[in-house]
């Protein structure tokens, strides 16, 4: 099949790049844009209970307030503020009020802190466009409103609230998306120069994923419209990732193949044909692995996890489409010249360094199996120090964002709870109104749960069928701690709801509360489905159904690993409270499935040099001779792609870009280098029943096999040679 398509673009190469222009050009020119919502609480299906409470808050108290912006007002000199100061703070929020701005609905004075040094102005927008683009606006025009009308007064003034943390969480990612697409673009550029010394072919892969990453782009829109899938701005920065990490590696995998062929005498475009008949099956089964792991996320509770699986899987499939055809066509063109003006495509390099490396794995694969599994398994000793946090703001941008500092600001001057209080809503069950003899002592009891600062009873719904009681937490919303409290203020309101009524608890806490419990039902369900598809493609692609287990387990072991070190790193060495929530499922899907990956094109060339009738420790050591070069190469270049996240400077990316990109290079340098081919050998002829895929085959006409022409003398399908000798 690979072998076709490859004849069918070698032989039609400009039609093929035809194709690929013109769909490039209808897709980008007729997609629509990619919306982006930051409301964490549109990440969560109805059924949890803090959706619920918002329900009921919507229908019950239309026109409850709940401000979606916050300016923090303090004196220049850090003082406690006086009544001239107080009288601005009036005046400001009065003409913030009568500008009538976009998606502003009410605009009123706050408490003031009980150092009396602090005042606020609350701002509350429309719900409807909580998240959106449109509030990130409003709060822009807010911020620059606020500081005109404080000019001249000796205030200092700072806009935060959810709706500037959407707008600084905006700016902050493009700012790191830039920052990520120039580090991605010097990085492949600078490695493929060291590796191949050609500038058109270290240049050609920018050019044609940058082709690809247009058409991507334009299909994810397409599908988040068509299924009404939820976006996040953090996607676009990860996309920019796949696409040219992944990209690169298949065009990688491409190019070592080719210039073995050529190596070993192929005519050059037979030579293409013949790369993409040996290598297509194990690009296109590393493709599958990866896309089916990343479309598990649509097993998710979680929106934003949702929107991701989907988007990657579409962009891995386009990059899978392009080194299948497009890749193939536009190098077949170019021909040899591509390696210009180097010469060494022409030889391979003496004494190779993977020579020897594969002569260690086929004299002691248990020695090599048990110091690599050493160190897997030490570095996954880390993961049981994991603690999770869920602040996606604060997570997704700089400390010295001015929303992140009036948050700081917020939980010093006033209870830590404060910005983003609990809610408990008591509602009748039978449509009577309530008995409100009841509702102090029910308050009480909220107000004596461990953790909470004050409870009250805020408003009753007109009809009196529903009470709003405000509980603030003595902990900022995000925090371990309030998520604890919040557990605790459910189990309260829940058992001591008067008879007749029902109970809810909705806030922030509440939020990242069933996010934890929805990130729960994601490690027991998208992990284990995710893991038995990839054993599937292995079994298929292997025809066995040994190799599978121990390789899936392998990658399961780096998981581990990276998991680990991730923690050893933000939590023990840099203090951090916890990792982002949603980080162990990410790094989970792409550690797996690319480290599948790695593993998919070491056993697919073991396969091959066993067909060749070398014995099982033969075949292991030849397959890291060969394939061992192009998997370093695509390794270091994928694992500093993703390290370029770590630009972006916030927390969610730093975290993400390290640990996937350490999590690439175990699963390069470790397990597939070493783990999986000494494994394998130690496994032996036994690692492929029941089909028995490293027998040996007869060539088809063309097809002399892995390394034909180049060190290689048969006598009658067997080696009559040490195929570790040092090429000339």
């Amino acid at each position: 099949m690979f072998r076709r398509i490859g004849t069918a673009v070698v032989r039609h190469p400009v039609w093929t790049i035809l194709a690929w222009l013109i769909a490039a050009v209808a897709i980008v020119a007729t997609a629509p844009s990619l919306p982006s919502n930051s409301d964490e609480s549109s990440f969560l299906p109805k059924s949890y209970e803090s959706i619920k409470a918002a329900d009921i808050q919507d229908k019950a108290f239309p026109s409850s307030f709940t401000p979606t912006a916050t300016a923090l007002y303090r004196r220049s000199d850090g003082g406690e503020l006086t009544a001239a100061d107080k009288k601005d703070v009036a005046r400001i929020t009065a003409a913030l009020g009568a500008k009538k701005i976009d998606q502003v609905q009410k605009v009123v004075v706050g408490p003031p802190s009980k150092d009396g040094k602090y005042a606020m102005t609350l701002v509350q927008m429309d719900d409807a466009s909580a998240g959106k683009p449109e509030q990130s606006d409003a709060a822009k025009e807010l911020r620059e409103d606020v500081k005109e009308l404080a000019k001249g007064t000796r205030l200092d003034v700072k806009l935060g609230g959810p709706a500037a943390e959407a707008l600084d969480q905006q700016d902050s990612s493009k700012r790191g998306e830039k920052l990520i697409g120039f580090g991605t673009f010097v990085i492949i550029l600078v490695t493929l120069l060291i590796i191949f010394r050609a500038p058109i072919l270290a240049v050609l892969p920018l050019i044609l994923i940058g082709l690809v990453s247009a058409v991507a782009n334009g299909l994810i829109a397409y599908a988040t419209k068509l299924f009404d899938l939820q976006a996040n701005s953090s996607i676009s920065v990860i996309l920019i990732v796949v696409l040219f990490g992944v990209g690169t590696d298949y065009f990688l995998f491409l190019m070592f193949r080719y210039r073995e062929c050529l190596r070993a005498g192929d005519e050059p475009k037979q030579a293409m044909i013949n790369a993409v008949g040996r290598v297509g099956e194990a690009i296109a089964c590393a493709a599958g692995a990866v896309i089916i792991a990343f479309l598990a996320l649509v097993l998710s509770t979680l929106g934003f996890l949702r929107q991701m699986g989907p988007a990657l899987a579409i962009a891995v499939a386009a990059t899978l489409l392009a080194g299948l055809t497009l890749i193939p066509a536009v190098v077949s063109l170019i021909g040899p010249r591509i390696f210009w003006p180097s010469k060494a495509w022409k030889r391979e390099p003496d004494g190779a360094r993977f020579a020897a490396l594969g002569r260690g794995v086929r004299r002691r694969p248990a020695l090599v199996a048990s110091l690599s599994g050493l160190v897997l398994v030490v570095l996954s000793l880390g993961l049981f120090g994991y603690q999770a946090t869920f602040d996606l703001s604060s997570g997704s941008m700089p400390k010295s964002k001015e929303s992140m500092v009036v948050k700081d600001e917020m939980k010093q001057a006033y209870s830590a709870g404060t910005a983003a209080p609990t809610d408990v809503y008591l509602s009748s069950t039978d449509g009577k109104p309530l008995d409100t003899s009841a509702f102090a002592a029910y308050a009480e009891k909220l107000g004596a749960v461990d953790g909470v600062a004050n409870a009250r009873l805020s408003m009753v719904e007109k009809a009196g069928t529903t009470a709003d009681f405000t509980v603030t937490l003595k902990y900022e919303a995000a925090s371990d701690k309030a998520i604890d409290t919040v557990g605790k203020v459910r189990d309260v309101a829940h058992a001591n709801a008067p008879e007749g009524t029902e109970a809810v608890v909705g806030g922030m806490s509440s939020i990242f509360k069933d996010i934890d419990t929805a990130v729960g039902h994601d490690y027991r369900t998208v992990f284990p489905v995710a893991a038995l598809l990839i054993m599937v493609i292995l079994g298929l692609l292997l025809r066995s159904v040994v190799a599978p287990w121990y390789l899936i387990a392998s990658v399961g072991l780096g998981f581990g690993a990276t998991l680990g070190a991730t923690v050893w790193l933000f939590q023990e060495v840099q203090g951090h409270s916890g990792l982002m929530f949603m980080l162990p499922v990410i790094m989970y899907l792409f550690v797996v499935a690319i480290g599948t990956d790695y593993n998919i094109l070491m056993i697919a060339r073991l396969r091959e040099e066993a067909r060749e009738g070398r014995s099982p420790r033969e075949a292991a050591g030849m397959a890291l001779r060969h394939a061992g070069p192009t998997v370093a190469a695509a390794g270091f270049i994928l694992a500093a792609t993703f390290a370029t996240m770590m630009l972006a400077g916030n927390a969610l990316l730093t975290e993400m870009g390290f640990a996937v990109s350490f999590g690439i290079a175990i699963a390069a340098f470790v397990m597939s280098m070493f783990f999986t081919p000494s494994l394998t050998a130690l496994i032996g002829h036994a690692a492929w029943w029941p089909g028995h895929g490293d027998r040996a085959v007869e060539r088809a006409p063309g097809d002399d096999g892995p390394g034909h022409g180049a060190d290689q003398s048969h006598d009658g399908g067997r080696l009559t040679h040490d195929p570790f000798r040092t090429r000339g």
